[in-house]
């Protein structure tokens, strides 16, 4: 997508998740490990016949189950979850951990390691202060559990028979646990780091450009201004030539042209300082999608009176009121041009223009019948000032991403299979409803 939309970067939504995504992912977690710790403790007392405590340990579960429901209350809420709110569910969570832990030989439980997993996914979303309390209590809750506990009892018959080690394979599994969640969560850090550089690499290609775009802007102020005089007195002075030659039909015919091409220039110098007053003073006009495109497809037929273009609109968007500055006017006629010059090269004088849109989005689409955009060029195509013409700067496409960006659109350039490229324009209907420069 060449002109994403711009995401906001907050604290602690830029990682894997933030405080609400936590919750639900100790939700989950919890249950999971409801439903691991009560066949754990079935299993070691009835399969294996061992003496261990089941009634309190399958109250300290009952209370996880509870908790787990009260968590998932709180998660169909669409209020704001707090760093704060967090830490209380992942104390909780520690807590009858620790608790179970005590009713199963402490810190001689192979389980003891699990203590490490509320760290884990704290360091996933909360701030250092949350995730330094979070490590203090599980350290305490360790240390606690190597002076308090309820022993185990002697299972050595039971490894002789079974050939095995009960602790040793407690451990193992417990290892397998710790490993599995530490990748698992480690590598969805990396992946959002990942992401988080792509997306800092993103904004800085587009300061960039909006920088170059700001310069341009201000240079070509500079230049209409300093143009204004010497083309009036060229105007002056071809009138005057003129009145004077009047008599040589040859040479008065060369004087009326360069007289046109004078006013043609005085013209676009008057309509370049109207857009930008326009733009200082947040002029929007309200037109409806239909007049939007006609008088978008009549301008660019003056400009360009060599192209054919074909036009279709969407009868049920026609009579859509929206606002339109005069940016946008300019960024359509960009793409059209880019279009034009992209056929031509291909010796086609055909441009096709097709106004739609679905779900709340205006869509316009420009198709040219060149000879297609490199692949390579298409993700970062409005992005830089890159172009593929031997004579072009490649601001068109840049002034149109930027002004797609600016309406909360996007830009979109892909290949068609046919020949040539096809540049999606969408944008926003409620935005188009009230123009970013009335917000």
């Amino acid at each position: 997508m060449v002109g994403a939309r711009k995401r906001t970067v907050a604290t602690g939504q830029t990682w894997p998740h933030g405080s609400r995504q936590l919750l639900s992912t100790l939700a989950w977690l919890r249950l999971c490990a409801i439903g691991g710790q009560a066949l754990t403790v079935a299993f070691v007392a009835v399969w294996l016949g061992i003496a261990i405590p089941v009634g309190p340990l399958f109250a300290g579960i009952g209370v996880l189950a509870a908790f787990s429901l009260v968590a998932f209350w709180r998660l169909r809420r669409q209020t704001r979850v707090s760093a704060t709110e967090s830490m209380i569910h992942i104390t909780i969570d520690t807590v009858v951990l620790g608790y179970l832990l005590y009713l199963t030989g402490g810190a001689t439980n192979p389980f003891i390691s699990l203590l490490v997993m509320p760290i884990t996914l704290a360091a996933t979303a909360l701030p250092l202060r949350s995730v330094s309390l979070v490590a203090a209590l599980a350290v305490s809750t360790y240390l606690l559990l190597m002076r308090f506990y309820v022993p185990l009892p002697e299972t050595g018959a039971v490894d002789t028979l079974s050939g095995f080690n009960l602790h040793l394979t407690g451990m193992a599994i417990s290892f397998a646990i710790t490993a599995g969640m530490l990748g698992y969560f480690i590598a969805r850090l990396a992946r959002a780091l990942r992401a988080q550089q792509a997306e800092a690499e993103l904004e800085r290609e587009r300061a960039l450009r909006d920088e170059g775009i700001l310069a341009i802007a201000t240079q070509a102020a500079s230049t209409a201004h300093e143009l204004n005089t010497p083309l009036s007195t060229m105007r002056t002075l071809l009138g005057e030539l003129g009145r004077e030659h009047a008599q040589d039909s040859a040479l008065s015919e060369d004087f009326d042209l360069l007289i046109g091409q004078a006013d043609r220039c005085r013209d676009i110098l008057r309509e370049l300082v109207k857009v930008g007053s326009n733009q200082l003073a947040g002029v929007a006009e309200w037109i409806s999608v239909a007049d939007l495109a006609d008088s978008t497809r009549d301008a660019f037929s003056l400009l360009r009176p060599e192209i054919e273009i074909e036009y279709v609109i969407d009868p049920a968007l026609g009579e859509r009121r929206i606002a339109v500055v005069p940016a946008l006017h300019h960024a359509i006629i960009n793409l059209l041009n880019n279009a034009a010059d992209a056929s031509l090269a291909n010796a086609d004088t055909r441009v096709e223009m097709r106004v739609g849109g679905a779900g709340g989005t205006l869509e316009l689409v420009v198709r040219d019948h060149g000879k297609g955009m490199a692949v390579a060029l298409q993700p970062t195509a409005g992005l830089r000032f890159e172009t593929t013409k031997r004579d072009g700067l490649g601001l068109g496409l840049a002034l149109a991403n930027a002004t797609a960006e600016r309406f909360g659109g996007t830009l979109s350039a892909e290949a068609v299979e046919s020949g040539g490229t096809r540049q999606r324009l969408r944008l926003p209907l409620a935005t188009l409803d009230n123009p970013p420069h009335e917000q």
